[in-house]
């Protein structure tokens, strides 16, 4: 049964320590004390097996705990653990000095901890066992009626046969270091026998990292300094091999009379010491790329930082479209994708420069001696080209591309935390001017990061207090000349700034998640309207509704579009979605499941923005999508003869052959809308014929209605005035 003495004046680390004793051997009993004082008081009527003591301690640190352990009867040769935060070697040396026998860094690593114990409690009952069946020899010898040269060599063949049994180097000196014995497994491991060792200098047996250390020691135990002393050495076997061993002097005073010789014990601890450091390396590295993480990329730049001339640019690189690759393709191949990523970072930068990999698919590359922040530029446009080079994956060449934020040291901050959110700044502002490309920190980032904090506090509160409204854009018919429908167009009005548009929160909304709760009530209050509308008689007005990309894909939109229409009585062949080009191709195969549902429902799909995005025709064919709204970037320069002219008749003249209607998105002028009529176009929206307008002035002109009449020769038509 182990006792095992804890010391510490923190309830939390004595708690922790206390748990992670028990967990050493099932019989374990550990006595814990906050106090020094009151821990000596116990050991004066206790023998502990394992001493653990905490450093730095008001009233008495660590080290003089330990020295005056090592002074009393029950502490003698007692293993003792020291767990100190401090790097400074001076403070080990003391507690080695003070007979400190192992050391732990706080925070303690768990795993650490038990091993290490389980080790010293071994070594301390081989030690023990050696010590008892030695002390048993002495009083064989004292009571024996043999001469003393039979009691003598008797004595030294019973020892020898009980050290044999230790699976340690066991040795004894005399006062000079030269060999009184050695045991079996010491003179197998330097290919010796004990009886040629014997007069042999120790120091000139065992090739040692620390021989001085060694012989500093065994004066003082020889000396009287101490009694008892552990550390750790590497020793060099026959075949040239380093091996660790943790090594242990005590003075055998007690044994051999009035002359003091020295007990060593050596414990190969070799594959310990390469599991802490596996440990070491896991605690470190990331698993998937071997990277160094973010722990070790704060203790990296803390030092460069330490460094008086230091001037580093940090780098931090979010990689482009990486999640339409993880969602469509699979995490394993997401996974092989940031290791081909990680090759060709670690192929660009140059040997004095670090590679981290932060989380997710975010990396840092810490540039060391920059002379001025071209460098940086260099390296980041160096890494945009190589990432922006097509990689090849599942038999297909993938693009993905990255958005890259720099921050210099010292010029912006010596501060390891504030130079990564700097570069986090500066990255986020890259992504919002363009993705593919690099921006240098600036303190104006600072702003405008506050500025997006107080625009989610604020859009939250919008939620809370219902400051959201929707304004209707009526879609005209331009067969008839009338109303064909309206789009549903979400307006804030924000305390002290009036009337906002989406463009200036709906990045915000997606990026924090509350776009899903603010789709959800734009489809719940677009179908109440349309729904009322319907019910006072206007006819089959068909809504259209805005989903986003975010929205689309991490809600089940199938779902939330059958709950709104059964609660709002909608009718749901008057309900038109519109999705963008870019949602519909980021998960293939879900996308087209999540069309195929809606459609069940009855709702109408239209693809808004067409033309700007991937303009794939496969998917046309493929996704069950009813119109195709032309972006208005084509209408703004709408001439007969007009490249625009030409790609807007192709969109239209596609739409007729797949049997889709054609929307016509910002028609602003007269030239415009009869361009647009020479070919046939089904639907415009724009200026020309209404802003948005709330739902009564709406309402309005339902109840007006209006008839758009185009001519033939062209004759302007008459413009609805927004009330």
């Amino acid at each position: 049964m182990a006792v095992i003495l804890i010391l510490d004046d923190k309830s939390t680390n004595r708690n922790i320590y206390s748990r992670l004793a028990q967990t050493i051997e099932d019989s374990a009993v550990v006595h814990a004390f906050a106090s020094p004082v009151e821990a000596l008081d116990w050991l004066e009527g206790n023998c502990p097996d394992l001493i653990v003591t905490d450093f730095r301690m008001p009233g008495m640190d660590g080290a003089e705990f330990t020295k005056h352990v090592r002074g009393a009867a029950n502490g003698i040769d007692v293993p003792i653990i020291v767990i100190t935060a401090y790097d400074d070697r001076a403070f080990r040396l003391r507690a080695l000095e003070a007979g400190a026998t192992d050391f732990l860094r706080s925070p303690v690593d768990h795993y650490e901890f038990v091993t290490r114990a389980r080790n010293l409690l071994k070594l301390q009952r081989q030690q023990q066992q050696i010590k008892g069946r030695a002390q048993a020899l002495e009083q064989q010898l004292r009571i024996s009626e043999r001469s003393q040269e039979e009691l003598v060599r008797s004595s030294r063949e019973a020892l020898a046969q009980v050290i044999d049994t230790v699976p340690a180097m066991v040795s004894a000196t005399d006062k000079d270091s030269r060999i009184v014995f050695v045991n079996a497994h010491f003179a197998d491991f330097v290919n010796s026998t004990p009886e040629a060792l014997t007069g042999k200098q120790l120091g000139d047996i065992l090739r040692s990292n620390k021989p001085e250390f060694a012989r500093q020691v065994h004066r003082s135990i020889v000396n009287g300094q101490r009694v008892y002393a552990s550390f750790e050495e590497s020793i060099t076997d026959t075949s040239g091999i380093e091996r660790a061993f943790l090594t242990t002097k005590t003075s055998m005073r007690a044994l051999a009379g009035a002359e003091t010789s020295v007990l060593t014990t050596s414990v190969d601890i070799t594959e310990r010491k390469q599991a802490e450091s596996t440990l070491r390396h896991i605690a470190l590295h990331d698993t998937l790329t071997d990277l160094p993480n973010r722990r070790m990329l704060y203790d990296w730049i803390q030092q460069e930082l330490s460094s008086e001339h230091a001037r580093l640019a940090i780098l931090l690189i979010d990689l482009d479209r990486f999640k339409a690759v993880n969602d469509t393709l699979g995490h394993a191949v997401g996974d092989r994708m940031l290791q081909l990523v990680t090759n060709r970072l670690l192929g660009t930068i140059s040997s004095s420069d670090l590679v981290a990999r932060m989380s997710g698919d975010e990396f840092v590359v810490v540039q060391a001696n920059i002379k001025s922040p071209d460098d940086a530029e260099d390296l980041a446009r160096k890494i945009i080209d190589s990432l922006s080079a097509p990689f090849l994956l599942e038999e297909s060449e993938i693009r993905i591309g990255c958005t890259i934020g720099i921050t210099l040291a010292p010029r912006d901050s010596q501060s390891v935390e504030k130079l990564l959110r700097y570069a986090d700044l500066a990255m986020y502002q890259a992504k919002a001017e363009g993705r593919n490309t690099l921006r240098f920190y600036s303190p104006d980032m600072e702003s405008i990061s506050r500025n997006n904090i107080s625009l989610e506090t604020d859009l939250r509160k919008a939620m809370i207090q219902e400051q959201f409204e929707l304004h209707y854009q009526p879609q005209i018919n331009l067969e008839m000349g009338s109303i064909a429908g309206a789009e549903a167009l979400l307006r804030w009005v924000r305390p002290e700034f009036g009337l906002t548009s989406p463009n200036v929160f709906i990045d915000i909304a997606e990026e924090t998640g509350l776009i899903n709760e603010i789709g959800a009530w734009v489809l719940k209050k677009a179908c109440t309207q349309a729904a009322a509308w319907q019910n006072l008689g206007y006819g089959p007005l068909r809504i259209s509704v805005n989903l986003s990309p975010v929205q689309f894909l991490r809600q089940d939109i199938v779902q939330l579009v059958d709950d709104t229409l059964e609660a709002t009585g909608m009718n749901p062949e008057y309900l038109e979605l519109e999705l963008t080009e870019g949602s519909l191709l980021k998960d293939v195969e879900r996308t087209r499941q999540i069309l195929q549902k809606l459609k069940k429902l009855g709702v109408r799909i239209a693809i808004d923005d067409f033309g700007v995005g991937f303009s794939s025709l496969s998917y046309l064919k493929n996704f069950a999508v009813d119109t195709l709204k032309i972006d208005r970037s084509f209408i703004s320069n709408l001439l007969a003869g007009s490249r625009d002219e030409a790609i807007v008749r192709t969109i239209i003249s596609l739409a007729k052959s797949l049997e889709l209607k054609v929307v016509a998105e910002g028609v602003e002028s007269n030239p415009q809308l009869a361009c647009l009529l020479d070919h046939s176009c089904d639907e415009a929206q724009g200026y020309l014929f209404s802003r948005p307008v709330p739902s009564d002035a709406f309402e309005a002109l339902l109840k007006e209605n209006p008839r758009y009449l185009v001519p033939k020769q062209n004759i302007p038509p008459k413009k609805v005035q927004s009330s």
